[in-house]
C-alpha cells in the first residue's frame, strides 16, 4: 500500500558525485555498455514516481565541469559546494532545491533501483522517521541495525531539516566529510532511525556480501559484465537481475569479493 506523502512535502533526490577518487579516479564517468557511469544512474533513478526533483551534488573543482556538463544535458539541476565538506555541499543543494524529504545517494552506485526508492519513501511516511537507509548503519557502531542489502543499492531518506540542523551545529571536519553521518551515529537518539531489510518482497537481495558498488577497478570490472550481459536485453534492467546473476556465477562474485570496504565509526575521531 502506498502511504501519501504529507501536503506540500517536496522530495528531492541528491546525487554525490565528484571525478576525485583515492581508489578510482575519474570513476562515475567510466563507461558502462557505452554510457557513462552517472548517466546509467541518473536514467534508472529517474524511474522512481515518488521523487519530484533530482540534482546533482558535486563540487567547485576544475574537474567536475564536466559533471556539471553532464547535468545540463540531462536536464537536471546542480549545486556546486566544498569538495571536502560535504555536509555543506548537501546543505546546499537542499536548499537550493527547497527540498522538504531528501533521497540521498552516491554517484557510484549506478545498480540503484527506482522501485527500492519508492518503497524506502512509502516506509519513512509510514513509521513517521526522520532518517532512514537500507545499508548506512554499517557506518555505526551506535545504531543497533544490521545491514541485510547489497553494497552499492544504498538509499537514505531524511528530512531536510535534520540534515540542516546538523550542518548547524557539527564542526569536526572528519564528521562533515560524511554528509550524513551525525544524523545516524549518535549516544542521544535526537532522530527517529528507520532500518529498511531485505525482506518480504526484498527477501531474495539479502546478500550483504555483495558489492555492487565502484569503489575500485575490480569492482568496475564485475560492474561492467553486468552491464554487458543485462543492458541489452533491457537499458532499465531490474537490479534484482544483477544479484541473481552474480550469485548464480561464482566467477562473477569473486572479481570483487576481496576489496575491503572502509567503515567511517573506525576511520573518524569521536
Amino acid at each position: 500500500m502506498v502511504i501519501e506523502k504529507k501536503k506540500g512535502h517536496k522530495i528531492v533526490l541528491t546525487i554525490e558525485a565528484r571525478m576525485a577518487s583515492t581508489r578510482l579516479p575519474g570513476k562515475v564517468l567510466k563507461p558502462l555498455a557505452g554510457e557513462p557511469l552517472l548517466k546509467q544512474l541518473i536514467s534508472r533513478v529517474r524511474q522512481a514516481k515518488r521523487v519530484d526533483a533530482i540534482i546533482l551534488a558535486t563540487t567547485t573543482r576544475k574537474n567536475d565541469d564536466a559533471l556539471v556538463s553532464l547535468a545540463k544535458y540531462l536536464g537536471i539541476d546542480y549545486f556546486r559546494g566544498s569538495e571536502e565538506d560535504v555536509l555543506s555541499r548537501l546543505a546546499g543543494a537542499v536548499n537550493q532545491s527547497e527540498a522538504d524529504v531528501v533521497v540521498g545517494l552516491t554517484g557510484d552506485n549506478p545498480l540503484v533501483d527506482p522501485g527500492l526508492i519508492d518503497d524506502m519513501i512509502d516506509f519513512y511516511y509510514k513509521g513517521n522517521y526522520d532518517y532512514v537507509s537500507n545499508t548506512y548503519m554499517q557506518h555505526s557502531n551506535l545504531w543497533d541495525a544490521e545491514r541485510t542489502f547489497p553494497l552499492g543499492v544504498g538509499v537514505q531518506v531524511c528530512k531536510a531539516s535534520a540534515l540542516l540542523e546538523i550542518d548547524k551545529e557539527v564542526t569536526e571536519i572528519g564528521i562533515r566529510e560524511h554528509a550524513t553521518f551525525a544524523i545516524y551515529h549518535r549516544n542521544d537518539k535526537r532522530y527517529k532511525l528507520g532500518a529498511f531489510e531485505a525482506v518480504g518482497k526484498y527477501k531474495e537481495w539479502n546478500h550483504p556480501e555483495l558489492r555492487l558498488t565502484v569503489d575500485t577497478p575490480e569492482d568496475y570490472k564485475l560492474i561492467s559484465k553486468i552491464f554487458d550481459d543485462l543492458y541489452p536485453e533491457d537499458q532499465l534492467f531490474p537490479t534484482l537481475d544483477a544479484i541473481r546473476l552474480i550469485v548464480n556465477d561464482t566467477s562473477l562474485k569473486s572479481i570483487n569479493s576481496r576489496v575491503e570496504q572502509k567503515i567511517v565509526y573506525k576511520e573518524t575521531p569521536a
